[in-house]
């Protein structure tokens, strides 16, 4: 991150669980657990259920840390656990609907595993998860409990509401959960979603009224009745069913977008074809020269450029189009697990011109992109047309704003003349008057030295390699 958070210091959010909280010192990641979290985790970690989803990379790694034990005891923990860091923070408003959906099956994995070994999850979140290029994770080991006696799942709600609303949302109403998860981190309540279903949804669609309509009508599930072990057994036999129905009905969703206007991009643009060959020689060649460890792609489309870029680091590729992410993540996520696309890629649905702000307590629970990531390389190639005369924003705050991530910028300078501009510009009235070469490079003069620039066959698209005035000459 940017800004490290000083050593000895809570993350902001970690105070939604007060058993085992987050801190950093440094680079390292850590977690302060009390006497009884200590005490799930050591029987936890002796347990071949921990072992067997840390070989398969479900859960990130993690180890005792004695170096911080002290502070930890001091604040009135009794163990310090130390976290494999997450490289690129995400949020679920940022994810595109397998992305959730592969968290969710992942939760229900994990929960089906813990409860045939003696375990419980407290929660059942998105926010426990991260990806690490498109595999995802979990990265909150103290939801792990010791199964209480004929307990029911806590989780169910926070499940539902989380992951199951959303994703029922898109794929039987074609509506996009991210605004929704962005607009209330909680999730969608189920009594909202039971309102948007017709009568037909609840009468014929799996799950519909026994998870949505019905569950948002019982506020807690009755106890098994019998002797506590009669019980304990029954209830985690129903446990299971449910979690294998879940299972089920998240296998059975399917989305397709129908008002995409990029996910045919390269296959409907010719402009796209001819220029392909030579904006990856000059991508290659910008990697080459400043060997990137994390690469912002913007407006990444299908992840042609994401993937040279891949090859020198890790790569958020970042799109406003969900169809377009949504179809880069299965691509990816259907490599091979030595792809090196399909480890170091995390493709992210974002809108440049509407990002994600910070959220939550203090507006720190959650980051802004810019505030939780640092890139070392910015390609923002057939974008800056987009942001000025699509979404309105001034050339000179874009050049700003470019500049102020501080990494070199790919930039792909499309003209005028070029037959996009004139589509654009024949649907609307022209009053983008910043939007001309001249106010470019005045723009330009102020925030980056040029390496280099190369005009594209067709003459009406250049391509240019900048560093950020304030990096002293090249980075």
């Amino acid at each position: 991150m940017p800004a490290e958070l000083q050593s000895g210091t809570f993350v902001p959010g970690s105070y939604r669980d007060r058993s085992a909280r987050v801190f950093v010192a440094g680079d390292q990641v850590l977690r302060a657990l009390t006497a009884e979290a200590a005490d799930t985790w050591r029987r936890l970690q002796a347990t071949d259920f921990w072992h067997r989803i840390q070989a398969a990379g479900q859960v990130v790694p993690t180890e005792e840390c004695a170096g911080h034990q002290p502070w930890a005891v001091a604040q009135g923990y009794s163990l310090v656990l130390q976290h494999e860091r997450v490289p690129e923070l995400s949020w679920p408003w940022e994810w595109s609907f397998s992305m959730l959906r592969d968290c969710a099956l992942l939760q229900l994995g994990l929960l089906q595993q813990a409860l045939q070994s003696g375990f419980d999850m407290v929660d059942a979140t998105p926010f426990n998860f991260q990806f690490r290029g498109v595999r995802p994770q979990l990265i909150d080991t103290g939801s792990f409990r010791l199964r209480p006696p004929h307990g029911i799942w806590e989780g169910y709600r926070q499940f539902c509401e989380q992951f199951l609303a959303p994703l029922l949302l898109q794929s039987w109403k074609g509506v996009d959960f991210q605004p929704w998860l962005r607009g209330r981190m909680g999730g969608i309540p189920l009594r909202q979603l039971a309102g948007l279903l017709s009568w037909r949804d609840l009468l014929f669609r799996r799950g519909a009224f026994t998870h949505i309509w019905l569950h948002s009508r019982v506020a807690s599930v009755m106890q098994p009745q019998g002797g506590a072990e009669a019980a304990s057994e029954l209830s985690t036999r129903m446990i299971l069913s449910n979690l294998h129905g879940l299972q089920q009905l998240l296998q059975s969703l399917t989305w397709k977008a129908v008002d995409s206007a990029w996910q045919d991009y390269y296959a409907t643009a010719e402009h796209a074809a001819a220029h392909e060959s030579e904006k990856s020689q000059f991508v290659r060649a910008a990697c080459d020269r400043f060997q990137p460890t994390l690469t912002w792609d913007l407006g990444c489309n299908q992840g042609r450029f994401s993937r040279i870029a891949a090859e020198f680091g890790r790569v958020l590729a970042l799109d406003a189009d969900h169809a377009v992410i949504e179809r880069l993540y299965c691509s990816l996520a259907a490599e091979p697990a030595d792809s090196l696309p399909r480890q170091r890629i995390t493709p992210l649905v974002c809108n440049l011109a509407d990002p994600s702000p910070a959220q939550g307590w203090g507006l720190q629970e959650r980051q802004s992109l810019q505030a939780r990531s640092q890139p070392r390389l910015v390609l923002c190639l057939a974008l800056i047309h987009h942001l000025v005369i699509g979404c309105g924003v001034l050339l000179e705050d874009v050049i700003g704003w470019l500049a102020s991530l501080g990494a070199p910028v790919v930039l792909e300078w499309v003209g005028r003349t070029d037959p996009i501009i004139v589509s654009m510009l024949r649907q609307r009235r022209d009053v983008f008057v910043d939007y001309t070469h001249e106010r470019l490079q005045a723009a330009l003069s102020r925030h980056f030295q040029a390496v280099t620039e190369q005009r594209l066959s067709g003459d009406t698209r250049t391509l240019m390699l900048l560093v950020p005035q304030a990096a002293g000459g090249e980075a």
